[in-house]
């Protein structure tokens, strides 16, 4: 069906320029910052026009998307949490919108027995609803769960009995992604909460966070405040209690800085929290008491690619440390899980580790720290989550569950018995998918810098003909980590006849904390110089050319690509920019932005943002460039990045780009009640599907099957 051309909507263009540390900044599209002005309201309403008109007529979006939600369809299972012989975890079946939390139990008969304790699918069946995270009891009588609706991420926290599924607390509010630490028999919890409006300056709603105990069934009003008060008001909190309830842990992060500080206090003596490690040693610490009493502290303190140490609680002063699992030089230790062992075998550490992105398990000796065994795992993947069980209540002490993924594989849970050194799937994700015939690979390639860099390649299996269509796809911020995945979007694109690539970028944590902080503030340029050296090698060995290669990102990733489309306009055709930071001198001001800074900089300080305008996508927009194409989607209950760094950007490309709109439009896809995060299985098809059906659109491949 032939589309009109699309004719951009007028935006309202204003001379506002301001002068910061001596450098003039223009910042025409100020006015798009408000989404209640009625000229934004009309200006995003027209686009929301435009947007669904192009998107709805695109050749092959609708088979797309019902090879999307058949891909989709295979559903998950996550690994078990175990709390006194009860299992919790959650499956997706086929037809569900949402994981649903399910128990398993043993009866006193030795039946096993199965139910639902939380269905989002039937709470809400509107697919708005989401359950943001939840926390049993040490005795699995009692569940902490937090739900939130409309993307808005806004937690409220209850409490259930799982043995009646009886509500018996809630809900609280203010507790976003908040963790639960429960103190034995279930009476109470810490948690953390953030401070009332009221009591915090205005456009500081989103932080001042605090730890509490709360006494369930109480008034959260009653609870008692344990710490917080007086240190960074953008501090995330960690709280964990030991399985005895004897040691309390708390550490706080100033927002996503990597670096945190950690107190520990002893609940039997006098309850006083004390200093362990401070954010000033510039490290990162997760500290747990194990069930062997001591205490573990897993760090990159002097080790960016992480170490293990143990100390006994009594004397936790870092001068006591001792070193149990050395930093490795070519992989991440990335977690630890405490296998309690039976009469026959002893009890061990499970250390997974991460090898450029891949995942590996092996067991250590507690005492010494040697390696004493490795877990076998079905190929190239990433595991998930690892899971043993209570060792004061249930015998089953030499078995491991883990939850695990690969490209071909969605996520299921495989199991380890350590007596007979056999590994097994326990629960395949539920649903009967037939995935596409596809190989995937790691290559290495070279940085500007001549830094070797690593990049996963998914594509037809066979003998296929390049150069063909290609999405390339990275992160490169936070210490966030991209690792081998099942993806509907992947395989539905592979299927179609196009390669999917997706690089580990500096930025990210593929390589440790070195690598992170490569790609972080003034060297921030080297996550881009990363991706356009990776866009460069897919050119240069000839399986894609620039007519045909695409990029995708989302959040950060967002960043990435819309830096990539303003430095290098030549080297991509398509863009898929998805709740996007873009205008990096003024990103503190929205949301949770003030949290960032100790990843880009801020322009409070003349230095760093130079470093900000020497890349900020809004204000490398030129008149007169050819750019890529571009689709921006944006999510108005976003609670992290505020859609208007989309819009200004959008407006400032659509006013700028010499590139014909019928050829190389620039859109807006807006949705509403939709945010940063989890999202129903249907809205993430639809989005997808306009997303894949857009750059394949763009750069010729062909979802019609013709």
């Amino acid at each position: 069906m032939a589309v009109d051309p699309p004719i951009y909507p007028d935006a309202v263009r204003e001379n506002v320029v301001e002068t910061l540390h001596g450098r003039t900044v223009a910042d025409p599209y100020r006015g798009l910052e408000d989404a209640e002005d009625p000229a934004t309201t009309a200006w995003q309403e027209a686009q929301d026009t435009l947007a669904a008109s192009m998107l709805g007529s695109l050749p092959g979006r609708e088979r797309l998307a019902d090879r999307l939600t058949e891909l989709t369809g295979a559903g998950s299972v996550s690994a078990p949490v175990w709390r006194a012989g009860r299992a919790f975890f959650t499956r997706r079946l086929p037809e569900d919108d949402h994981a649903v939390l399910h128990v398993r139990e043993t009866t006193a008969d030795g039946a096993v027995t199965e139910r639902a304790l939380l269905d989002m699918n039937r709470l809400d069946p509107t697919g708005r609803t989401t359950l943001d995270t939840w926390s049993p009891s040490l005795e699995g009588t009692l569940l902490a769960y937090q739900l939130s609706v409309g993307g808005d991420e806004h937690s409220l926290l209850h409490v259930m009995d799982v043995a009646t599924g009886e509500v018996l607390d809630g809900p609280i509010d203010r507790c976003r992604y908040s963790p639960v630490a429960w103190l034995p028999g279930g009476r109470e919890f810490y948690y953390v909460r953030r401070l009332p409006p009221a009591d915090v300056p205005e456009g500081e709603e989103q932080f001042h966070r605090r730890v509490w105990l709360h006494r369930v069934g109480e008034d959260a009003a009653t609870d008692v405040e344990v710490h917080g008060a007086g240190l960074d008001l953008t501090n995330y909190y960690g709280v964990r209690v030991s399985a005895d309830g004897r040691w309390l842990v708390v550490d706080a992060r100033p927002g996503t800085a990597p670096r945190n500080s950690t107190w520990l206090a002893d609940l039997t003596a006098t309850g006083e929290l004390r200093q362990i490690c401070d954010e000033r040693d510039e490290g990162m610490l997760h500290a747990w008491v194990n069930p062997d009493g001591r205490l573990y502290l897993l760090t990159t303190l002097d080790a960016p690619r992480w170490r293990l140490c143990v100390a006994d609680p009594a004397r936790p002063d870092r001068a006591d440390w001792s070193e149990l699992i050395a930093e490795d030089v070519d992989s991440v230790l990335s977690g630890v899980a405490w296998l309690p062992g039976t009469e026959r075998v002893p009890a061990r550490l499970v250390v997974l580790r991460s090898r450029h992105a891949v995942s590996e398990l092996a067991l250590h000796d507690p005492g010494t720290g040697e390696q004493t065994g490795s877990v076998p795992l079905p190929g190239p993947g990433t595991v998930t989550a690892l899971s043993t069980v209570d060792p004061r209540t249930d015998a089953e002490g030499d078995r491991l569950w883990f939850g695990w993924t690969d490209f071909l594989t969605p996520a299921g849970v495989r199991g380890y018995w350590a007596e007979s050194g056999r590994e097994d799937l326990v629960e395949a994700a539920p649903g009967s998918v037939t995935p596409p015939s596809v190989r995937s690979e790691q290559i290495v390639y070279r940085s500007a810098d001549g830094t070797p860099v690593r990049l996963f390649l998914v594509s037809p299996d066979g003998a296929v003909s390049m150069p063909r269509p290609a999405i390339l796809t990275g992160y490169g911020g936070f210490s966030v980590s991209r690792r081998p995945a099942y993806s509907s979007a992947a395989l539905a694109w592979v299927e179609a006849g196009g390669i999917w690539a997706t690089a580990s970028l500096r930025g990210g944590g593929e390589e440790g904390e070195s690598w992170h902080q490569a790609g972080m503030r003034d060297r921030k340029q080297n996550v881009f110089d990363d991706f356009h050296s990776a866009a460069d090698e897919l050119v240069s060995r000839r399986w894609t050319t620039p007519e045909q290669l695409a990029i995708m990102g989302g959040s950060n990733g967002g960043l990435l690509v819309g830096a990539a489309l303003t430095q290098r306009p030549d080297l991509y055709r398509a863009v898929v920019c998805s709740a996007p930071l873009l205008d990096m001198v003024r990103y503190e001001r929205f949301l949770l932005g003030r949290t960032w800074n100790d990843e880009y900089g801020t322009a409070d300080d003349p230095e760093e943002l130079g470093w900000l305008l020497g890349y900020s996508p809004y204000h490398h927009v030129v008149e007169g460039v050819e750019y890529p194409s571009v689709l921006f989607t944006v999510f108005d209950s976003d609670s992290r990045v505020d859609p208007c760094h989309a819009r200004k950007m959008c407006a400032a490309l659509q006013h700028a780009t010499a590139g014909d709109p019928e050829k190389r439009p620039v859109l807006l896809r807006r949705e509403t009640e939709v945010g940063h995060g989890a999202r129903s299985v249907s809205q993430a098809v639809a989005l997808s599907a306009d997303q894949l059906a857009f750059l394949a659109a763009q750069t010729g491949l062909d979802l019609t099957g013709g």
